[in-house]
């Protein structure tokens, strides 16, 4: 046991260090918010990225409504003289404490799961432990990624694609949110490719063709990646930027994966979520900004990732029908992108120092979500007391 009085190391939307007890407490609500619907199912399930934002919402809804077991995939840093593990980290143990309890069967692996000394480890364990995979949920979110093959590092940028990006941007690096002008340089050819290299479908593919090599793939076989479309409003940084680049390149490979390896085997879909306060979300200029206006006009009708997480699941086993566009991409984001609510933030977006002014519960809240990923401004939890900061990663 490792006993510190620890504080939010905190600039801007960055926030160094974790607190564990709060980290594990928003499992916990998390957990009691998702109604416990078991189906008599037990599907066997990789998810890759279990540890936040999306992929944490699909851990938590499949193992409270579906029963599943298997194994979910992080990389996450453990605890240092200097500094806390991650949040992540934490939010791991809670998770599988619950699991446990629940008694479901899965499994945690902390490793590189670009690398395929990661990717031989979790096959290894999933051959020996559970056998055959009914889904590959992809959530992999990561600033860089080393090529398998050719050892080349890539990392991705946020960049729009064309010419410069001016906008507005919430600032909160004095602890108090302002409006302020964003100005980025348009990327590179290589910027472009580097980005595609990271956040599209390189990894997704190979993890697949890796689980049929393997004779891993149950019949029915699903997978499902995570991407995002947004608004017009945010296009020029986010769909038509680098990002929008890799997250085509995703949308091709699954498009690929079924003329290819899945023919005949199984079925891939990318799946377009809603807007999220997520650790990868907070660094995309004009985003936050975005996300807290569209916070101020829906409210409460502000669907929560464990909410679009449900209807993910309820659509992947056939309790709901598939909702896709003309893509073939799932779509959960239609209480984002519906008209009327896309109007009402546009106005505010055209105003937005006036509309900051008028959106102050959306900024509060925005900031908290913020805070709450790294274990921050958790109701119930006492900040001043020391905190046991040695949590072991969850035994197999």
């Amino acid at each position: 046991m490792s006993l510190r009085k620890i504080d939010p190391k905190q600039r801007g939307f960055l926030i160094v260090n974790s607190h564990p007890a709060g980290s594990a407490a928003t499992i916990t609500r998390m957990w009691e918010q998702i109604p416990p619907r078991p189906d008599g199912t037990s599907p066997v399930v990789l998810l890759l990225g279990h540890s936040a934002g999306y992929g944490l919402a699909t851990l938590l809804t499949g193992l409270r409504q579906h029963n599943i077991q298997g194994i979910g995939v992080a990389y996450e840093a453990p605890e240092t003289e200097r500094r806390t593990a991650s949040a992540g980290w934490y939010r791991t143990a809670a998770a599988a404490r619950h699991a446990q309890e629940a008694g479901n069967d899965f499994v945690f692996v902390n490793t590189d799961a670009f690398s395929d000394k990661g990717k031989a480890e979790v096959l290894d364990l999933m051959e020996k432990r559970f056998g055959k995979v009914d889904y590959l949920i992809y959530s992999l979110a990561a600033p860089r990624r080393t090529d398998p093959v050719t050892g080349a590092v890539h990392h991705s940028v946020i960049k729009p694609l064309g010419q410069p990006y001016e906008a507005p941007a919430l600032d909160f690096s004095d602890n108090t949110p302002k409006v302020t002008s964003l100005r980025l340089e348009a990327a590179t050819n290589e910027d472009r490719q580097a980005t595609e290299q990271v956040m599209g479908g390189a990894d997704w593919q190979l993890w697949v063709e890796a689980l049929a090599g393997r004779d891993l793939l149950a019949d029915g076989f699903t997978t499902a990646a995570l991407t995002y479309v947004g608004s017009e409003l945010t296009a020029p940084i986010y769909r038509q930027g680098t990002i929008g680049a890799a997250k085509e390149h995703l949308e091709r490979t699954g498009r690929h994966l079924n003329t290819g390896v899945l023919a005949d085997k199984g079925r891939a879909f990318t799946v377009v979520a809603g807007a999220a306060v997520t650790q990868a979300s907070s660094a995309i200029p004009s985003i936050a900004l975005y996300t807290t206006f569209l916070r101020t006009v829906l409210g409460e009708g502000f669907r929560t990732t464990a909410q679009q997480a449900q209807d993910l699941w309820d659509q992947l086993t056939g309790a709901t029908p598939l909702v896709t566009d003309d893509e073939d991409r799932i779509r959960l984001d239609g209480w984002e992108l519906d008209p009327h609510v896309q109007d009402q933030v546009s106005e505010l977006w055209s105003q937005p120092h006036d509309a900051l002014a008028r959106s102050a519960d959306g900024a509060d809240w925005f900031i908290d979500q913020i805070r709450e990923l790294y274990g921050w401004s958790v109701e119930g939890i006492d900040y001043d007391q020391p905190a046991d900061t040695t949590v072991p990663w969850p035994q197999r």
